[in-house]
């Protein structure tokens, strides 16, 4: 309903609600005063009668004063200009009072004489309540399109943090695959064909499958299958892998490429020639809209410094960054680092398809 009226609002002409602002005003203090005599028509003349001042005041100070000294917070210099206009406002009243207002409506009545002060005071009192209120109205609104644009300013901030996190997930990736590739080259090894089959299908869903918001969670599943699968031609029988997936349907969809640095590292730490019995296990279950990812992993009891490193290094730390921007509050991860294994433990409040395609609806 607010959003309704804030619309219908801003498709009035400005020159429009300015209008309507001052007759609403008139109107209110003509069937006010109008009350207490039953003359209505004749306060409404009179209402009209000391616009001209009330004009001057309003308009002075939402589009000079305002502006120029309260917006910059010149509270002294604001509040003492108001205070002349103020002024020099009622004197215009009083003088409109004694050589239009007595004349017309009361021609048999003597209110002073010109020079008044306590009159033109008294008189400023009528002029104030409206400049107020349209200041009060100006300031707000001036405020709200600040707010708006902050807010835009941090939606765009933000976009563009995650685009950046999400272009730095692809080179990272690429870079690790071409070195398990490598590795396989350099023993000659008949997997190689293989892995490189396997890295076009990977590359072919990196470049034109996951360039959006969300992608469907069976596609991110099928990346993770086929990255394992290129991991276990690597290490072959030296390393234990189990990948297990549970309650997933075709409706769910997730921030692409989200799952594969757990992945990754589970791999890196995993894997070693110091470990024996070096495993990884993998598990992935859905109940409802809610995913729980668990990745553990054997490790070395003694770490090498570049090992250190990659645990600290861009694939966590980009991953991390991409679940605050992208879920927010709709997550949890927890990662248990012992001296015998490696445990992330990720929950997460997925979308479905229906609900991204509503979105798009709304956007259009």
């Amino acid at each position: 309903m607010q959003g309704k009226l804030i619309t219908i609002y801003h498709q009035i002409p400005r020159i429009g609600r300015h209008f309507l602002f001052w007759v609403l005003f008139i109107t209110f203090f003509a069937v006010l005063y109008g009350s207490f005599d039953e003359e209505y028509f004749k306060q409404f003349q009179i209402q009209l009668l000391y616009l001209p001042e009330k004009l001057l005041a309003t308009y002075f100070t939402i589009y000079f004063l305002l502006p120029r000294y309260l917006l910059k917070e010149e509270y002294l210099t604001f509040f003492g200009l108001l205070g002349l206009i103020l002024v020099v406002s009622g004197f215009i009243h009083w003088v409109t009072a004694l050589y239009i207002e007595i004349p017309l409506f009361f021609p048999n009545e003597n209110w002073g004489p010109l020079w008044y002060p306590n009159k033109i005071l008294k008189s400023a009192t009528y002029i104030y309540p409206v400049v107020v209120l349209a200041t009060l109205i100006k300031f707000f609104k001036h405020w709200y399109k600040y707010q708006q644009a902050t807010q835009q300013l941090i939606e765009d901030k933000l976009s563009a943090e995650l685009k950046f996190l999400r272009s730095q997930i692809h080179p990272h990736f690429l870079f690790n695959t071409l070195n398990n590739l490598y590795a396989l080259t350099l023993k000659k090894s008949d997997n190689a064909p293989e892995v490189v089959l396997k890295l076009s299908h990977l590359l072919n869903y990196m470049l034109y499958e996951c360039n959006t918001e969300r992608v469907p969670l069976s596609k991110e599943i099928e990346l993770i299958q086929n990255y394992v699968s290129l991991e276990r031609l690597r290490y072959g029988e030296r390393l234990d892998v189990a990948f297990n997936v549970s309650g997933v349907s075709g409706n769910h969809v997730i921030a692409p490429m989200l799952i594969l640095p757990f992945v990754e590292n589970s791999f890196k730490h995993g894997t070693s020639d110091e470990t024996e019995n070096s495993w990884v296990s993998i598990d992935l279950s859905i109940k409802g809209n809610s995913m729980v990812l668990k990745v553990d992993n054997s490790k070395s009891k003694e770490l090498s410094r570049d090992e250190q490193k990659y645990r600290e290094g861009i694939g966590l730390q980009n991953v991390k960054r991409r679940l605050q921007l992208s879920y927010q509050g709709n997550y949890d991860l927890k990662i248990l680092d012992t001296d015998e294994s490696y445990l992330v433990v990720l929950k997460i409040e997925l979308d479905n398809k229906s609900s991204e395609e509503d979105n798009a609806l709304r956007t259009v």
